[in-house]
């Protein structure tokens, strides 16, 4: 008995445990350098800094909503991927209005600032796709978070190059370019994860309904 538990149910016990800390890590993780790139962000005029603290907010709220549905059906798993679709989505379109409200103004940021920040964000990063990579062929729900992982380690190395085209350029189009491209990413994840989460959705609907049938 005890054999056949621990090859079963207390297997996936103990991996839905290890994903449950790797979530609780990476919540941390991204509070911490919520707080560090806003400041950086708002002292240096960087609209993409600026981004990638949103982001990373926006990834806290999203391992805080992954711990929140692990462990339950997955219809409420593919509704709360479907919410966290809705938020990258909005984020996305908030970073192309501010991009272009900086393109109007005309403002330069400080590369020095975007650079550094820049590479603290992607250590940070990698540390927490590294441990979710096991898990980005899951559902819908763990997708969406080593999607939300993947993207701001692209972002970051956007914002390093970004440093360096203003610091060459003297001008602010470098960074403007890597906000765009950074709200087109978390666009385009917000529409995958919005298709996988509809996909399970029906496919259990299908599932209540041939149930319900053979009843």
């Amino acid at each position: 008995m005890a054999g056949n538990c621990c090859s079963g149910v207390c297997a996936t016990t103990a991996a839905r445990g290890r994903y449950r800390r790797i979530l609780w890590i990476a919540l941390l993780i991204n509070l911490v350098m919520f707080g560090v790139e806003i400041g950086a962000g708002v002292r240096s005029g960087s609209v993409s800094l600026l981004a990638d603290s949103l982001d990373f907010f926006g990834d806290a709220a999203n391992y805080g909503v992954s711990l929140f549905v692990l462990g339950l059906g997955v219809v409420m798993r593919a509704r709360a991927s479907l919410a966290k679709a809705l938020t990258m989505g909005l984020f996305g379109i908030f970073i192309l209005v501010v991009a272009v409200g900086n393109f109007v103004d005309g403002s330069v940021p400080h590369a020095s600032t975007m650079g550094v920040v820049g590479v603290v964000a992607l250590l940070a990063n990698l540390a927490v796709a590294a441990m979710l990579y096991a898990y980005r062929e899951g559902d819908s729900n763990m997708r969406s978070v080593w999607l939300c992982s993947r993207n701001d380690a692209l972002g970051n190395l956007a914002v390093m190059l970004a440093a360096l085209g203003v610091f060459g350029t003297g001008a602010g189009w470098p960074d403007l370019i890597v906000a765009t491209i950074m709200a087109l990413l978390s666009i385009s994840a917000a529409v995958q994860i919005t298709r996988q989460a509809v996909a399970e959705l029906r496919s259990e609907r299908m599932m209540v309904s041939d149930v319900e049938r053979r009843a």
